[in-house]
C-alpha cells in the first residue's frame, strides 16, 4: 500500500518512528518535515490533502502536537475527510462512519504503541456506506 505522510515539528519523530514500523507493509511518501524545527503545519497539511484529493494516493497521514491544525487544513479540501483519531476506537469508527482518507494524530497526546494501533485499525477498517454515505453526501456544500 503507498501512503502520503507529513508531520510538523511537534509530529515529526511520531512520523519517523511510524514509518520504520510499517516500512514492511506500506510504502511512504514523505512531505516532510525532515527534523524538529519550527515549520508551519499548513505548509505540509494542504500539498498532502491536495495529493489525496486528486486521487494520486488513497490515503494520506497527517500528525502535528494537537492534530487539531492538520485536520483544520486538511478538511477545507473539496472531498478529502479527515478523521483525528486519538484512540483505535475513533479510527474504526472515522473509516466505518465517515470513509475518512485522512488519518490525523495528536503527537503530543498519544504514546507510540498507540499510534501504531490506531494505524492497524485505521487501515484495516472498511466504510460501511448505507446511511452513512447519505451523509458524506452532504459535507461538500
Amino acid at each position: 500500500m503507498r501512503v502520503i505522510i507529513a508531520s510538523d515539528h511537534a509530529g515529526y519523530t511520531l512520523k519517523e518512528r511510524l514509518k520504520e514500523v510499517f516500512a514492511s507493509s506500506m510504502a511512504f511518501e514523505d512531505l516532510g518535515t525532515f527534523s524538529e524545527e519550527s515549520v508551519d503545519y499548513p505548509d505540509l497539511a494542504h500539498p498532502l490533502s491536495d495529493k489525496v484529493a486528486a486521487g494520486d494516493y488513497e490515503f494520506g497521514i497527517l500528525i502535528c502536537g494537537t492534530g487539531n491544525g492538520m485536520a483544520m487544513c486538511a478538511n477545507k479540501h473539496k472531498d478529502i475527510r479527515a478523521g483525528l483519531c486519538w484512540k483505535p476506537e475513533i479510527a474504526a469508527l472515522v473509516r466505518q462512519h465517515n470513509n475518512a482518507n485522512i488519518l490525523v494524530m495528536p503527537a503530543r497526546f498519544i504514546e507510540i504503541e498507540t499510534a501504531i494501533e490506531i494505524m492497524k485499525v485505521f487501515f484495516s477498517t472498511a466504510f460501511e456506506g448505507g446511511r452513512h454515505q447519505r451523509r458524506i453526501d452532504k459535507i461538500n456544500l
